[in-house]
């Protein structure tokens, strides 16, 4: 019997429901799965369980991390995408078996990344979209193993050149630059014009949205006063999902972005 996931919130995870939980892959990892549950506080169980090698705390209302994940050292993945945390611990750096880190959609801004992020030499995937980062630790240019960085929808407005070495990088929907498709390219950023945003029209003050529908070309203009043109009408608008290609969580991260 697994944990249901109607959990309350804030709800007490004991030693009895992670063992409940705790399943062996394919591949041969103990892995732990405790996404959804409405947890609040790190249940301090977990720490019993040091063999674990991966752990998904995703979609959680976790705000911190305790030091004491430190001694987690088996981990080898660890999912922490949509929940509030808005930094992360010194001890994250010991955690030198990590492969994939997924703490997406957070509430992360730069000076809350820690410099030991560059010990984990063994890093191979890092996802840090949907997060209020506008630079990287310097120490995470000299992860040998890392091929898959996300850092999309966050506030760079310029990317670090280690990145350009990378073998899949998403930096959609930031401030001056755009990453490449995931899996296309040779793993260089591909720089938008310099100074220009593109923002929604709803977000637009009134009298600049004024000057924006002034400014189209005739024949994209209209008189209705929604800002869209004859072409934008005859369209469905459709929004893409959001690409989080390192996510342990099968989840649709856009649709708990939304939710929260």
């Amino acid at each position: 019997m697994g944990v249901k996931r109607t959990a309350a919130k804030g709800k007490k995870v004991t030693l009895k429901m992670v063992k409940k939980v705790l399943k062996v892959t394919a591949e041969g990892r103990r892995s732990v799965d405790l996404s959804n549950l409405g947890i609040a506080t790190f249940p301090k169980c977990l720490l019993k369980m040091a063999d674990v090698d991966e752990l998904d705390l995703s979609r959680n209302l976790l705000q911190t991390l305790p030091e004491d994940v430190g001694s987690l050292t088996s981990l080898s993945r660890l999912d922490l995408h949509s929940n509030k945390l808005e930094a992360l611990p010194e001890a994250l750096g010991q955690l030198v078996g990590l492969t994939h880190l997924n703490v997406s959609n957070n509430r992360l801004s730069s000076g809350g990344l820690p410099a030991a992020l560059g010990a984990l030499t063994r890093l191979q995937s890092l996802n840090l979209g949907l997060n209020r980062l506008d630079r990287l630790p310097p120490g995470l240019a000299a992860l040998p193993a890392l091929q898959d960085v996300g850092l999309f929808d966050n506030l760079f407005t310029e990317l670090p050149q280690f990145l350009t070495a990378v073998g899949t990088l998403n930096a959609k929907r930031n401030p001056c630059s755009y990453g490449r498709e995931d899996g296309a390219g040779d793993g260089a950023a591909e720089p938008r014009a310099t100074g220009l945003y593109l923002a929604p029209e709803s977000s637009l003050c009134r009298a600049c949205l004024y000057r924006c529908r002034q400014e189209r070309p005739p024949h994209r203009r209209n008189t209705r006063g929604d800002g869209r043109g004859p072409e934008e009408d005859k369209r469905k608008r459709t929004y893409s999902g959001l690409v989080s290609p390192n996510s342990v969580a099968a989840a649709n991260q856009d649709a708990w972005r939304m939710r929260g």
